[in-house]
């Protein structure tokens, strides 16, 4: 079977052991399973106090072991539009102004907390926005969620097992079994599907297990336990459908990575969240088309990704915005890497006349 892999797997062992490079390069499998995060927290509250988490930020170590790789990310970054912030004033004459915040999916209390100026916004706001007001209820998602079986389960035959051969089975069956995961109980699942249960460390599990909520997740409760108006910009069935969307064969691949960087997941998702809290959005994208060293991009599988995931949402979001928008004092929440680039949500909003600057 052909694969387009998002980094060849056979320098991959090698790679995790040797260089930061090699985990970073997963980044988009990880932020395309993170997108449907909200699918781990439907599970009851345990009494047991979450751990702490303790990865690591890799990109000291790459900028130590590959100084001009380094350097041509941070390069990269500086020239993304609106690739610093997290937390913009959008404003237009003759309404309030209303603010913009990108989230992370995830319940790190360091990303939970919100800026203080975000908090300030937010409880002055009259209506709150996230990508998809139906994660406020659990039980609800979950409902919807299985109301469409063809777009997380094979209902043709297919299994896990099947595309991927003998080999390949093997290692991830071996990696889901780490994780207290059988293959015969996912087999049928979908390759995204399965990810979104391997792609997070073990400390987040744990936090989800012991009921906590993720940023985009509280702010949608707290809206509606402070008596705010809570709208979404897309419904869970469109969000699972872009991940479904992707090509079956890099989403397979992504998966045997991910089962393979082991305990390295945590370290992924801490570089993705300094980046975050520091604001540096625009890093995060050129982070995620870096191939390892002496391995080749697969440009084709990542521009397949960044359209699905990131571009065509971007515009169906700032579209659903403007006239929400359009009434003023509002608190929008999105993911933060909706926000940079040319096609970011930032540039979309001021193309429909919105003035949007940056919060420091």
């Amino acid at each position: 079977m052909k694969r387009l892999p998002l980094q060849p797997r056979a320098h991959l062992a090698d790679r995790i052991a040797d260089t930061a490079l090699g985990v970073l390069a997963t980044l988009h499998a990880l932020v395309a399973a993170s997108l449907l995060f909200v699918l781990l927290s439907l599970s009851p509250a345990s009494a047991a106090e979450p751990p702490a988490c303790t990865g690591k930020n890799l990109l000291p170590d790459l900028q130590a072991s590959d100084p001009a790789a380094y350097a041509k990310l941070v390069g990269e970054a500086k020239t993304a539009t609106n690739g610093e912030g997290i937390f913009w004033k959008i404003e237009k004459p003759g309404t309030s102004p209303s603010y913009l915040l990108g989230t992370m999916h995830v319940t790190d209390p360091r990303v939970v907390a919100m800026p203080d100026a975000a908090q300030a916004a937010y409880e002055e706001a009259q209506t709150v926005v996230v990508e998809s007001d139906e994660i406020a209820d659990v039980r609800k998602a979950s409902a919807t969620i299985l109301t469409r079986p063809d777009l997380t389960m094979f209902t043709d035959g297919r299994t896990i097992p099947g595309l991927l051969g003998e080999k390949d089975a093997a290692i991830l069956a071996e990696g889901l079994k780490a994780r207290g995961l059988s293959l015969t109980a996912v087999a049928r699942m979908k390759p995204w599907m399965i990810m979104s249960f391997v792609a997070l460390p073990a400390c987040e599990m744990a936090r989800k297990q012991a009921g906590l909520a993720f940023l985009d997740q509280k702010l949608a409760q707290d809206a509606l336990a402070d008596g705010k108006t809570l709208k979404g910009l897309e419904t869970m069935i469109e969000q699972i459908s872009a991940l479904d969307g992707l090509p079956l064969e890099p989403q397979l691949a992504g998966l045997l990575q991910v089962v393979q960087l082991g305990d390295g997941v945590k370290d992924v998702i801490e570089t993705m969240s300094q980046l975050y809290l520091s604001g540096q959005t625009g890093m995060i994208m050129p982070l995620m088309r870096m191939p390892p060293p002496g391995v080749e991009s697969d440009d084709n599988a990542y521009a397949d990704f960044e359209q699905r995931i990131i571009i065509d949402r971007n515009h169906r979001m700032a579209e659903r915005a403007a006239p929400i928008l359009a009434e003023g004092n509002v608190f929008i929440a999105v993911g933060a890497l909706h926000l940079p680039g040319k096609e970011g949500v930032v540039e979309l909003l001021r193309a429909q006349g919105f003035t949007l600057t940056p919060v420091r």
